[in-house]
């Protein structure tokens, strides 16, 4: 397997990580707003991780 698809999959594996564990501490917080409030903070990590990992495979890309 190339580091490149690697690094592809193990990105998008954090990103939908970082969703998923959002959603269940959301939605699993009931009427705590803390909780809630932590599940939104780590939603906006998914973002975080996607442009983080079109950044590594675009700075790989450009000829040195």
């Amino acid at each position: 397997m190339k580091p490149e698809n690697i690094l592809k999959g193990t990105l998008l594996f954090a990103a939908f990580a970082s969703f998923l564990l959002s959603v269940i501490i959301y939605f699993n917080a009931g009427d705590d707003t803390n909780g809630r409030l932590n599940g939104i903070f780590i939603g906006v990590w998914v973002p975080s991780i996607l442009a983080l990992g079109t950044f590594l495979l675009a700075h790989r890309r450009t000829p040195q």
